[in-house]
């Protein structure tokens, strides 16, 4: 949070009834009042507390890489989540999927005029819960205030580092025909929470996001069994889109079982209701591992022994097919096409 300062106040911030206004965002006192008073208090590191407009952190050993991800996902509050915790989760995700540990975060906030202060809390308070859970620091960032009309309420973006450890190497273009293909559990999730709040369906039983920090199972995967050749978590445009991605990288197609993918109950009735296929459904706490066969009762034993993998499932393989289809085996016998997402399923479901 660029600008941080340490200055008694008149009268601080009202986290009950006060909402964001324009001085909020002019980089006077009152933007140093937001920032000392809610997000270094929520965010509060070593990093942090220096107030420079930058974090200056000492690089480990290893191969470093860098994600960013803008989130303005509607509505903000879902069940099992919020901006707030999806923010943090999105970007550790996409470090871990390099077999990275992530380490650092920046975070950007645009609110919009008007917004209460009790609904910016709450969403940042999320934020530090997940960035504590998932072992990363928020050490830098900025904030903006758009006029009444212009925003949605509050967008945020995250961009992370994280290191590789020596002897690591995963890579979308590394799939191999033969290789087994598993994913970490039930699809679609995330997709339809957000949908059926977005439209205020109601089911015999809630459906809640699965957002979740991943780096923890990635770690204890890697720990088992280190040749893992490709992680992906398959967000938006779902698992159908996620494997079309890693055959066009890789120059091979895939043959997938229907009956072997999971799927909630609840889950495959909603879609069933609203039209939609949950292959195509975005995901916030699952993940694609592609590994050699001869490792794949082992990747898949040390997946279910940890508590984001426990409903692994291997569910096709890799082939050669010069042309990248990804296929499936129908529950009727048949075969068809898993193309990629065409157009707009779920609209601002991250």
């Amino acid at each position: 949070m660029s600008g941080v300062v340490k200055k008694n106040y008149i009268r601080a911030l009202d986290f009950k009834n006060g909402r964001i206004d324009m001085g909020h965002g002019a980089g006077g006192r009152a933007s140093a009042q937001l920032i000392e008073e809610l997000f270094v208090t929520a965010f509060d590191n070593e990093w942090l507390r220096q107030g420079n407009d930058q974090a200056g952190f000492a690089a480990p050993a290893g191969r470093m890489v860098m994600a960013t991800d803008a989130h303005v996902v509607s509505p903000l509050f879902f069940p099992g989540g919020n901006i707030g915790c999806l923010s943090v989760h999105g970007t550790v995700n996409d470090i871990a999927m390099s077999g990275a540990k992530p380490l650092y975060l920046a975070a950007s906030f645009i609110l919009e005029e008007g917004f209460p202060l009790a609904d910016l809390k709450r969403i940042v308070d999320s934020m530090a819960a997940a960035a504590r859970e998932a072992g990363v620091a928020i050490v830098t960032g900025d904030t903006k205030v758009v006029e009444r009309g212009k925003g949605d309420g509050v967008f945020i973006t995250t961009t992370g580092v994280g290191v590789v450890p020596p002897g690591i190497t995963i890579d979308g273009a590394a799939a191999r025909p033969g290789d087994a293909i598993l994913v970490s559990g039930t699809i679609g999730d995330h997709g339809v929470a957000i949908m059926s709040k977005r439209e205020s369906l109601s089911f015999d039983t809630e459906i809640r996001s699965d957002t979740a920090a991943l780096n923890g199972l990635v770690d204890h995967m890697l720990a088992a069994m280190p040749r893992v050749r490709v992680l992906r978590d398959p967000t938006r445009g779902g698992l159908a889109t996620t494997l079309n991605e890693i055959a066009r990288q890789s120059g091979v197609g895939m043959m997938l079982d229907e009956a072997a993918i999971p799927v909630a109950p609840q889950v495959d009735a909603a879609c069933e209701f609203l039209g939609l296929d949950p292959l195509y459904v975005a995901n916030e706490g699952k993940l694609v591992a592609i590994c050699p066969p001869a490792d794949a009762a082992a990747l898949l034993a040390a997946m279910r022994a940890h508590p984001l993998g426990a409903r692994t499932a291997l569910i096709g393989n890799v082939t050669e097919d010069p042309h990248g289809f990804v296929q499936m085996r129908t529950r009727f016998g048949g075969r068809r096409i898993v193309d990629w997402l065409s157009g707009e399923q779920l609209p601002r479901i991250c």
